[in-house]
């Protein structure tokens, strides 16, 4: 018996040594999964609020309803995405007021600078609407891509960011945000206050 035990055991050494001898291991690329868009089909937001837009069918129209958040403001939920875009409405009374709220979006989306590789503004300018606003895009793995507020200069503000329940990582959703971002240039360009 122990004879048996003998023969076996350099049998057993010599296939482990000659089965792990592969040299042709490279490791596999990252990969992404497939992003399947849908189709850019938009509807019409014409709740009873002062302003009226277009946004795609794919988004649902959510009202806020978390701390402090007043009746005109709402998430647009890119499910598919698992992305918000968060959209408050402010009546401005007076001129200090609407400074504020001006300087206040300016420094929401400065506060990304940390972590941002560019942060580019775009004036808004649709005077037969009277649509006025600043767009910003923030490039790089801040939590918000996207910001923009609209004004008549006179009484009303919207404002709008886009973030993603995930860890910013912009090489990897920089697609969705590209195509996200078609959605939110068509929600400003079909902005409209309603008196």
């Amino acid at each position: 018996m122990k004879f048996k035990h003998f023969i076996f055991f350099p049998f057993l050494i010599l296939l482990c040594t000659t089965a792990c001898q592969n040299n042709d291991y490279s490791p596999k690329p990252k990969a992404y999964f497939r992003i399947i868009y849908p189709k850019k089909v938009y509807q019409q937001f014409n709740k009873s609020v002062p302003f009226s837009f277009e946004y795609p069918f794919y988004a649902n129209m959510e009202p806020d309803i978390s701390r402090g958040a007043k009746k005109d403001w709402y998430n647009l939920h890119f499910k598919q995405f698992n992305g918000f875009l968060h959209l408050t409405y402010y009546d401005v009374s007076g001129a200090k007021e609407f400074d504020e709220m001006v300087e206040d979006a300016r420094k929401l989306a400065f506060k990304h600078t940390i972590k941002a590789s560019a942060i580019d503004q775009k004036i808004i300018y649709y005077p037969k609407q009277k649509v006025y606003g600043v767009y910003y895009a923030i490039e790089g793995n801040t939590a918000s891509s996207v910001q923009f507020f609209l004004t008549d200069s006179a009484k009303h503000y919207f404002r709008g960011a886009l973030y993603f329940n995930e860890r910013p990582q912009y090489d990897s959703i920089e697609p969705v945000i590209k195509f996200i971002k078609t959605d939110i240039d068509t929600l400003i360009s079909t902005f409209r206050w309603k008196n």
